[in-house]
């Protein structure tokens, strides 16, 4: 059996995947939570095979609380499960350890190839997502080899606004920003945000570009 948890803040989502999970012969609901913290508490008692994760969640959002799954629970994939299919929110749901990226509007067969396919391994992704994915492997990347969302971040920094500020902003944690400016920071090779504003003046880095 596939141990699934589902992490979601919206209470008639959550009711409806628990009814179609219940209907599979090959998976058991482990549990339900209304927010990020609460998912990871869950993963990190259960153990459940796969979690199905929302991004937007109020408190700790989905990037976040998939990167502490993933480096507590090495067993456990998680496979986003969002509205969104921009580039920026995939590749960023993929750095912080997800194993899959599904929409929402997903057909009910297609989420429950999507938990299997995990639980065996392997990579569901949502056609919106993957097309999003080659795109970004054919663009020419800058020099930096920054991702949109660091070049987002970054950009942000050049501006002089703090991490508490760049979080609103982007609608994501503290910690998640600071994860990004330690990479940036690796990237660009410098050792504080006064030094990396300096490199995104140098190269004219906007927000956008």
């Amino acid at each position: 059996m596939i141990g699934v948890l589902v992490v979601d803040d919206h209470p008639m989502l959550r009711a409806g995947l628990a009814q179609l999970l219940q209907q599979a012969d090959d998976i058991t609901l482990i549990g339900l939570a209304a927010d990020g913290a609460k998912g990871v508490e869950l993963a990190l008692d259960a153990h459940p095979d796969v979690v199905l994760m929302d991004l937007e969640m109020p408190g700790l959002d989905g990037i976040e609380a998939t990167r502490r799954i993933r480096a507590s629970c090495e067993h456990t994939q998680v496979v986003i499960l969002t509205s969104f299919s921009d580039r920026a929110r995939i590749l960023d749901a993929l750095d912080a350890g997800a194993a899959g990226y599904l929409l929402k509007d997903a057909e009910p067969d297609q989420l429950l190839r999507g938990i299997r396919a995990a639980a065996a391994g392997e990579a569901p992704l949502a056609p919106r997502a993957a097309s999003e994915l080659l795109a970004e492997r054919h663009e020419t990347r800058p020099a930096s080899g920054l991702t949109p969302r660091e070049r987002e971040v970054l950009a942000m920094v050049a501006e002089g606004l703090p991490n508490k500020l760049i979080a609103r902003r982007l609608e994501i944690s503290e910690k998640t920003v600071k994860a990004h400016l330690t990479r940036i920071f690796e990237r660009l090779g410098v050792s504080d945000r006064t030094q990396a504003a300096l490199w995104a003046q140098r190269h004219r880095l906007g927000v956008g570009r």
